[in-house]
């Protein structure tokens, strides 16, 4: 497996990308498009992994997904008689659409400064939750100019948000190879599988092909945090999950998620 460069569906007299995402679950392989994304969660539940992020991910939820930042939206398995578990609503842009042109007017100045930062990607609350929010509910329904202003409305109020806070450590807005894409991936999807046990540095850095003295620096550098920092997140983001969802005792709890 690697990190798919996802190919966003667009025209070329677009200004940004609306999506509205129903099904089972969201796309659940790690991946990464040279387009920024904000996206609401309407409906469901899950993990959300954007490049050193950790954490959980519900209804009512706003994040904005830096440019080629690799993530994965990785929905809780649920038993429902409903057709759809998930839904969102994403935007999508870059300096392609409406043309790089339209990006470089001094009036977009400081939307274009936010913009050049959010490669961490964001989640946004509170306040500037609520009224973003009914921005992008009724973006969905505008036409023509009114779809524009809308959307420039919104981006000013994601550039003056003081309600926001960074995702992750690395601004990543360099797609990446697909060596280290794979190797990437590999980690990921090894340590959301064996997280409740305990995981020995070896047994990683067998998955990524190095010694356990290269894969320790690899990753501190890829990342900016250690390996098992990064696994006690993912422990921590199951806990969180478990706390909510079942009636056990914490002891209970942190032996199933791993904490011995």
């Amino acid at each position: 497996m690697k990190v798919i460069p996802f190919q966003v569906p667009k025209t070329s007299t677009e200004a940004f990308r609306i999506q509205i995402d129903r099904g089972e679950r969201f796309y659940d392989k790690l991946h990464q498009h040279p387009e920024t994304q904000i996206m609401l969660i309407q409906k469901g539940a899950g993990t959300l992994i954007a490049g050193d992020y950790v954490g959980r991910f519900s209804a009512g939820d706003l994040f904005l997904i830096g440019s080629n930042q690799p993530h994965v939206f990785r929905s809780d398995e649920v038993k429902t008689q409903s057709n759809y578990r998930v839904q969102s609503i994403s935007l999508y842009f870059d300096e392609k659409y409406a043309g790089e042109n339209f990006w470089l007017l001094d009036e977009l100045r400081t939307i274009r400064h936010f913009i050049m930062k959010a490669g961490v990607g964001y989640r946004f609350t509170g306040p500037t939750n609520l009224f973003l929010t009914q921005i992008i509910k009724g973006l969905v329904k505008a036409k023509g100019i009114e779809r524009l202003l809308s959307f420039i409305q919104l981006l000013k109020g994601l550039s003056e948000s003081v309600d926001l806070k960074p995702l992750s450590e690395i601004n990543s807005r360099v797609r990446l190879g697909a060596t280290e894409g794979k190797r990437m991936n590999d980690i990921l999807q090894f340590t959301l599988a064996q997280s409740s046990r305990k995981v020995k540095i070896k047994e990683v850095a067998d998955v990524a092909n190095l010694s356990a003295e290269a894969f320790c620096r690899y990753f501190k550098v890829r990342t900016g945090k250690t390996y098992t920092n990064f696994l006690n997140e993912v422990r921590i983001s199951n806990a969180c999950k478990m706390l909510i969802e079942k009636e056990m005792s914490v002891q209970e709890i942190c032996y199933e998620t791993g904490f011995q």
